[in-house]
């Protein structure tokens, strides 16, 4: 059986959202971000980078979220345009658009989170982040207007935004933005979405609704 390297609240849950569509089998291996074990020998030996997701599967382990996806679409025939065809450079785009704004998303994390003591944040950086979240989900919100799923059909895509729909919203008001709104209701009605959730684990990242920025 395949083994999944997941950290709840993190990227990962998009892979384990994708199998869970997939039905395709998998055990979680649980790990923590302040103890110390992603930086270790034995998970540095998955993932170099010291961070999940990391998929063992089909003999070899795989990480980088949107890599994992691809493979999985790839090598399993469902919820991506075959290569070669006119959909799929489309699919490529938001694949990637994903990661751009969880990039963000992470920042925004670190200096609203992480950073200590918080005379260690920037409230210039934290502002100017805050302005580039918004930026992609205005973009993301003219691209749903009028439309179910990222693309025509549910696909692989819509996995890659599972992260970010719940994040975006922490720091950004939800004002003017009824499209990303809809589709976020669209995506947790789904039954895979909902045992995916099920299975992750309580979110250890956020424990506020919102965070403002501070005038520093």
């Amino acid at each position: 059986m395949s083994v999944l390297h997941h950290v709840p609240g993190s990227r990962s849950l998009r892979v384990l959202w994708l199998l869970e569509e997939l039905e395709e089998p998998v055990d979680l291996r649980i790990w923590s971000l302040t103890d110390g074990g992603l930086r270790s020998a034995e998970f540095r030996a998955l993932s170099p980078a010291g961070r999940v997701p990391a998929l063992e599967i089909d003999g070899r382990v795989i990480f980088e979220s949107g890599a994992i996806l691809e493979y999985l679409t790839e090598t399993r025939g469902r919820l991506a345009p075959a290569p070669g065809t006119p959909e799929r450079a489309e699919f490529l785009e938001w694949l990637h658009f994903a990661e751009t704004q969880a990039n963000i998303l992470q920042n925004l994390n670190i200096h609203h989170i992480f950073l200590r003591p918080e005379t260690a944040r920037s409230g210039a950086l934290m502002r100017l982040d805050t302005k580039r979240l918004a930026v992609t989900m205005h973009a993301l919100e003219a691209h749903l207007s009028g439309r179910d799923w990222i693309l025509t059909e549910f696909s692989a895509a819509d996995c890659m935004l599972a992260f970010n729909l719940d994040a975006m919203f922490r720091f950004v008001r939800p004002d003017g933005f009824l499209a990303i709104a809809t589709y976020r209701a669209r995506v947790q009605a789904r039954p895979a979405y909902q045992r995916a959730l099920a299975r992750a684990g309580s979110d250890t990242i956020y424990t506020q609704d919102f965070y403002e920025l501070t005038n520093g």
